[in-house]
């Protein structure tokens, strides 16, 4: 089934941004009329039509293009473009749009020997759609904020991606030597500091790799990003040490925990039940 994105009520539009994570602020839209003047942003920005028909513009060598857009369609504005998006005369449209701030998308591709698509792009391939509604879910959702910087890298990397028409195959990276044991590096200092940050930056320089790779990598072998591995190591020494008594709270502290209300949603999402429950069902 093709992915589809959650809009907000008819005629609203919800934000997302994060103080914790800066380079990223993202919209979604519901059946709205609004119009807009043709304008530029200082971001790379990323838009996705949901429903309705809209009418894209922009500025290119010296002319104007205007492309028909229907529910489906992708487009890639690099930073600076004078461009507009509106629906048709008397239309309504759904859109989801993504700002990402150049200089660090820039960055992780240079990382991973890559370079940045510097034209707008307009696309109705299923591909790019169904990765802009999967960083918009994520973006939107109650994931931690290093998993939201995750997804965030790995957009970034695969649009550019299919964009470069590397259409590289889902989950199957071929940029690189095989990683086995660069990742069973990685893998036993998550076992060995559980309980401690590792930022994925310190990760991919052990492995000696992009961020963008070892994500790629990463969830080729495991099905998940590093971080996530981490707090499913987490979540095993919870169990074992809510089993022998231990209060929850004490728990959540102990295994590096934000707090207890994430501790326990981290382990209700893997547990289907609360670390309360847990212990008083044994």
């Amino acid at each position: 089934m093709a992915a589809r994105a959650t809009v907000p009520q008819p005629g609203l539009s919800r934000f997302w941004f994060d103080p914790a994570l800066p380079v990223v602020e993202s919209r979604r839209a519901c059946d709205s009329q609004a119009a807009y003047l043709p304008h530029t942003h200082p971001t790379l920005s990323v838009g996705a039509v949901d429903g309705g028909a809209s009418v894209f513009s922009h500025d290119q060598h010296n002319a104007r293009h205007d492309t028909r857009l229907a529910p489906g369609a992708v487009v890639w504005v690099p930073a600076g473009c004078v461009h507009a998006c509106n629906p048709v005369p008397d239309g309504r449209w759904s859109y989801q749009m993504i700002h990402i701030d150049a200089a660090w998308a820039d960055a992780v591709l240079d990382e991973a020997g890559r370079a940045c698509v510097r034209r707008v792009h307009v696309t109705d391939d299923a591909a790019p759609y169904a990765l802009v509604c999967a960083l918009n879910a994520m973006l939107f959702s109650d994931a931690d904020v290093v998993e939201k910087d995750a997804a965030l890298v790995a957009f970034v990397g695969d649009m550019q991606a299919w964009l470069g028409q590397d259409r590289l195959r889902a989950g199957v990276p071929d940029d690189g030597p095989p990683a086995d044991g660069r990742l069973d590096r990685v893998t036993a200092l998550l076992h060995d500091r559980h309980g401690d940050a590792l930022p994925l930056a310190d990760l991919a320089e052990m492995a000696g790799m992009s961020r963008y790779q070892l994500i790629r990598h990463f969830r080729a072998r495991f099905g998940m990003t590093p971080h996530a591995f981490q707090i499913d190591i987490r979540i095993q020494h919870a169990r074992r040490l809510l089993r022998r008594g231990d209060a929850p709270a004490d728990v959540a502290q102990q295994l590096g925990f934000a707090d207890q209300s994430h501790f326990h949603r981290a382990f209700r999402q893997r547990v289907a039940l609360t670390p309360r429950a847990y212990q008083r069902a044994g």
